[in-house]
């Protein structure tokens, strides 16, 4: 319908965005909400399966890397003093004894008064069923599952859980909860993405991962946004898919959203190009600091330029490992036994300890925290222990040995051949009136999508992604309107870092003197979420969406010579032609 010119943006938005929900997954955390909504839910991607086996944490997990190399480690110490001669700090080799107070692990008497406020008290998560107190409450209040079972199904199951004494374990359990499962309970934790890709390998099928990402976005519909699977078709989907993923990941995510979650239609928009929306441009260099996975991209006048991609293997989570790598090195660490690669509790503590503590100023920079101890067989802990050079571990983010940053090595590649390609070579054929579509006359011709992941800092991978655009007056422009998103973005101090280190990165003989990383105008970590949203209303023709019907039936050849692509080349979105 077409709105008056007076119309109200609140009000378009309340109107539009009452049946669009927003998928934004990433590896650590999924964003999922409806589009008329502020702010998204913000749920930790993972999920916890009862297992028969004994327990065994992160068995899906097993190729991780939690051992540190004699290289990697002299690296990281290298790495470190190079930061603290930038920070004005000591070295690592130079000893406490200058230092105004002795370094010793252990817990700390003084505490600042201002975080003497009770902490709330540590459970770990309950893996029964709730028992029903009476059968009046079960009849009255069926499940959404329901349905399908009989009469005496239900009957049967009335009968025996009130009266039996035995509890039974819930079959799966999504979101934080998950990551507080007590390690004697018989439970598997999985992580359907790894680094800014599914999580196959050997250990963790594709099936598996799917299903899990499955169950993890029907739990969160239900459970959150309260959509029951029955009146699903009545609503849209709008996948906001990081830079990262490959052809066929993300058309396995499509066919979850329309097929298995039964969404009525479907649209996919990039990161990078949902996060100049959320933020009310039409040109920047996006700068995606997620949790394991930094990814640069540029985006000209609503159009993503995929020349310009560059993709880190590091991230928020991996500045928590350098954090807690940091006070043990100084021995400020209380004698507990932390680890954030089998313990999920304690990534989600450093997490938390990182967000509150860290940042990047000159100078030292110590806090008192309180650290909590999650050994087997005991209750939780608390110590309270001075943490010291805190500014360092951001400072991983520039020198990324000083994070060793393959810990989590990549999925196997020869899952991604995509014999079905939504890449296929289309850019000569001819369309109705001649000639070749005009968008792909400035752009060069790939034979896959590029991917370029390497080991660099940001500053560089900031600076060779702008002038990877090669035209002056575009790369001044981006090197003045450099984006900050994700998680890692609210680092205290990241920006005045990242422009003078972007200036210094400049090569001398480039005519360019200028940076500037702009203010988000909301949470840096919902941006590209918001932009999901806002793409999604706006979209009033709505002729790139996939309906549910043409995608199961037809796949990416969608109905009468229809046909959709890849969102990276066709103006940086899922678009359709005619296929003459």
């Amino acid at each position: 319908m077409d709105y008056p010119k007076t119309a109200v943006p609140t009000n378009i938005f309340t109107e539009r965005g009452s049946n669009i929900v927003v998928i934004n997954p990433g590896s650590a955390n999924i964003r999922i909400g409806l589009a008329q909504h502020d702010t998204p839910f913000n749920i930790p991607h993972c999920i916890s399966r009862r297992t028969s086996q004994l327990p065994k944490r992160n068995a899906q997990d097993q190729m991780l890397n939690s051992q540190v190399t004699t290289a990697q480690h002299m690296e990281r110490e290298r790495a470190y003093d190079i930061v603290a001669s930038l920070l004005r700090i000591p070295f690592l080799d130079e000893e406490v004894a200058n230092s105004s107070y002795p370094r010793k692990m252990g817990r700390v008497d003084a505490y600042s008064p201002q975080n003497n406020m009770k902490e709330p008290v540590f459970t770990w998560t309950d893996v029964f069923e709730k028992n029903v107190p009476h059968s009046s409450t079960t009849e009255d209040v069926p499940s959404e599952g329901d349905t399908s079972e009989s009469p005496t199904l239900k009957e049967s199951k009335i009968k025996v859980e009130p009266n039996s004494s035995e509890r039974k374990y819930r079959e799966y359990i999504c979101g934080e909860e998950a990551l507080r499962i007590s390690p004697t309970e018989p439970y598997c934790l999985r992580r359907p993405i790894r680094r800014g890709h599914l999580n196959v390998s050997q250990y963790y099928p594709t099936q598996q991962v799917l299903e899990d990402l499955h169950t993890i976005w029907e739990w969160i519909l239900v459970e959150k946004l309260h959509i029951s699977h029955r009146e699903r078709s009545m609503y849209s989907a709008i996948l906001v898919i990081p830079e990262t993923f490959d052809n066929r990941e993300i058309k396995e995510m499509l066919s979850i959203v329309l097929r298995d979650l039964r969404f009525g239609s479907a649209v996919v928009h990039q990161e990078g190009l949902a996060a100049v929306f959320g933020n009310g441009l039409s040109t920047a260099c996006i700068v995606n600091m997620g949790a394991q996975v930094t990814s640069v991209i540029c985006v000209e006048d609503g159009v993503v330029l995929p020349t310009t991609q560059i993709s880190l293997r590091f991230g928020g989570e991996d500045i928590s490992r350098c954090l807690l790598w940091t006070q043990r090195h100084h021995q400020t660490w209380p004698p507990i036994r932390t680890d954030a690669l089998s313990k999920p509790v304690d990534l989600l503590m450093l997490n938390r300890l990182k967000e509150s503590y860290c940042q990047i100023k000159e100078g030292e920079v110590e806090a008192v925290a309180m650290v909590h101890s999650y050994e087997d067989g005991m209750q939780p802990g608390s110590h309270k222990t001075r943490l010291t050079a805190l500014n360092v571990p951001p400072m991983g983010l520039f020198y990324p040995m000083l994070l060793v940053p393959d810990v989590y090595p990549p999925p196997p590649r020869s899952w991604f051949n995509d014999y079905d390609d939504m890449l296929e070579d289309t850019w000569h054929m001819d369309f109705p009136g001649g000639g070749a579509y005009p968008m792909w006359e400035s752009y060069p011709v790939f034979q896959t999508k590029p991917k370029k992941e390497d080991i660099i800092g940001l500053a560089e991978a900031i600076t060779k992604s702008i002038l990877l655009t090669g035209r002056i007056e575009l790369q001044r422009k981006l090197f003045c309107s450099m984006q900050l998103i994700g998680g890692a973005a609210s680092i205290y101090g990241l920006i005045p870092a990242v422009e003078e280190r972007v200036l210094h990165a400049i090569p001398s003989h480039e005519a360019i003197d200028t940076v500037e990383v702009l203010q988000s105008r909301t949470n840096p970590a919902f941006v590209s979420w918001k932009g999901g949203a806002i793409l999604g209303i706006l979209d009033i023709s709505r002729e790139a969406w996939i309906h549910r019907e043409d995608w199961i039936k037809n796949g990416i050849h969608i109905g009468s010579g229809r046909k959709y692509k890849d969102s990276c080349y066709l103006q940086a979105q899922a678009m359709c032609y005619l296929n003459s």
